[in-house]
């Protein structure tokens, strides 16, 4: 253990950037290498594996909207997939049959580098990028195939020595946008969004953290703190929810609401303590515990304390939002149980929203005899903006409300998906029907299969962030659209 604690720790990272990582890839190759297979197609295949490995590495500098989960491929990833191409083109070229494009795409995309990929959502992506490198239209002389276009053509080169496939990479540019990797312009200003984001995080936490008392200015500060805490008790004056039944008699929706009630409540009184307490704390009264001290550290940072995290669906706002949203979910509470079942619901303002679409199949399905395991939600996105538009209340099923759509926006007039425009990341959608159905009757053409995310931070290593799939309505090929990072999310991150 001592010669452990006392060793230098080296990490060895892959360069950053498409042309910087061909060039790492093309430096780890020999001649001998480049002819592995006697097929003539092998050269220029080597060369779409080391582009797509560049690409899939670079996809993870774009956060949620690149990879779900951001995977550790390597070098091992690429030097594999060149042995296995090598092998079946030589079978190919022994039997004289065709190249076996599905073979290689499906051991690369689910094996290879399928076999690191945890989510079902990247795995999508990286079957995908495969779909658009991999096939005999690579090879096509009347129309020649390009990576990419987008400001220079990321073409494949004419096969030759090894020198002249490092002298081309060496002619591409050093920087790219987004669009080479599949990605719209706007997913660099998201890149450089939360990189300032938790740069000044950072600040603010470095600079607000330790003790109170032995902070410089801990008067000043604990005046502050006190005043945050005062207005934010203030907000809480609201009784506690309360619902229920005398019969006894719920419906599957009426569990859900109950359940939700008292999981507000419980956040509602633990926040009701921690403030107290800590008033009580800066005034002297009691002793200030780790618990107060970082409660004070998180309020005078505006982050949502640990705390309260704990016990609240999960949320990236900051305080300051947290709180408009936390009373918005009361709101709703507050109607549902005063005037009964919403039309439209705000899913955002439940703790656990995936529970309410649960509860609308199972009430679909006692009221007509189906089978619950083979009944779904069948999506579709209305030309309603608010809930007052809704003519009236569905028989089955509900509308949703306050869905934002990441990747790409959604054309009101035409239904369907369309292309972002600059420099707006995110757009509400318009109200979305939910309707159950039995799978089997449910038959979609010219849709994306889009997941549906708690937060923008979208699902983790756990696979927890998804609540649903909602259908969308395309005109352009899927790949568009699954490259691009599309998804809708409860709620933004502001």
């Amino acid at each position: 253990m001592s010669i452990l604690q006392n060793s230098l720790k080296v990490v060895t990272e892959p360069p950053d950037g498409l042309r910087p990582n061909l060039q790492g890839s093309y430096a780890n190759l020999t001649d001998d290498a480049l002819q592995e297979s006697s097929h003539p197609a092998y050269p220029s295949l080597v060369y779409v594996l080391s582009f797509f490995h560049a690409v899939v590495q670079e996809r993870r500098k774009y956060g949620k909207i690149g990879w779900n989960v951001a995977y550790d491929f390597n070098e091992a990833d690429l030097v594999i997939s060149r042995r296995l191409v090598a092998m079946y083109l030589d079978k190919s070229l022994a039997s004289g049959d065709t190249l076996p494009w599905s073979t290689l795409r499906y051991l690369i995309g689910e094996a290879m580098y399928g076999g690191r990929v945890t989510d079902d959502c990247d795995r999508r992506v990286l079957v995908t990028y495969l779909e658009e490198y991999m096939g005999d239209f690579i090879f096509d002389s009347y129309q020649p195939f390009s990576f990419c276009q987008a400001g220079f053509d990321y073409a494949i080169p004419v096969p030759g020595p090894l020198a002249a496939y490092r002298d081309y990479i060496k002619e591409l540019p050093l920087f790219n946008t987004p669009e080479v990797f599949g990605l719209h312009e706007n997913a660099q200003i998201g890149y450089f969004v939360d990189s300032a984001k938790k740069l000044w995080e950072g600040i603010l936490k470095m600079n607000f953290s330790g003790s109170l008392s032995s902070s410089g200015g801990a008067s000043m500060r604990e005046e502050h703190i006190a005043a945050i805490a005062t207005g934010i008790e203030e907000k809480l004056g609201f009784d506690d929810l309360a619902f229920g039944k005398p019969e006894g008699d719920y419906t599957p929706t009426e569990v859900v609401l109950m359940q939700e009630v008292e999981r507000f409540n419980s956040l509602a009184e633990r926040m009701r303590t921690t403030l107290n307490d800590l008033r009580r704390a800066l005034r002297g009264e009691i002793g200030l515990s780790a618990e107060l001290e970082d409660l004070a550290n998180f309020l005078v940072t505006g982050f949502l304390p640990r705390d309260w995290a704990r016990l609240a669906p999960p949320s990236l706002k900051p305080l300051g939002s947290w709180l408009a949203h936390f009373l918005r979910r009361y709101d709703q509470y507050k109607a549902w149980i005063d005037k009964g079942e919403p039309w439209c619901f705000w899913l955002s303002g439940l703790h656990i929203p995936d529970s309410l679409l649960t509860a609308l199949i199972q009430a679909t399905c006692r009221k007509r005899g189906w089978s619950l395991d083979k009944s779904s939600l069948l999506t579709q996105v209305t030309k309603f903006t608010s809930p007052g538009q809704i003519p009236k209340k569905l028989e089955h099923g509900t509308y949703l409300r306050g869905l934002y759509l990441e990747g790409a926006r959604w054309d009101i007039e035409e239904g369907r998906l369309a292309r972002q425009n600059p420099k707006e990341l995110t757009m509400e959608m318009p109200l979305i029907q939910l309707i159950p159905a039995e799978s089997h009757k449910v038959k979609l053409r010219d849709t994306l299969q889009t997941p549906v995310y708690a937060t923008q931070n979208r699902r983790n290593a756990m696979g927890e962030g998804w609540i649903f799939d909602v259908m969308l309505h395309t005109k352009e090929h899927p790949s568009l659209w699954i490259l691009s990072g599309v998804a809708l999310v409860l709620q933004t991150d502001e």
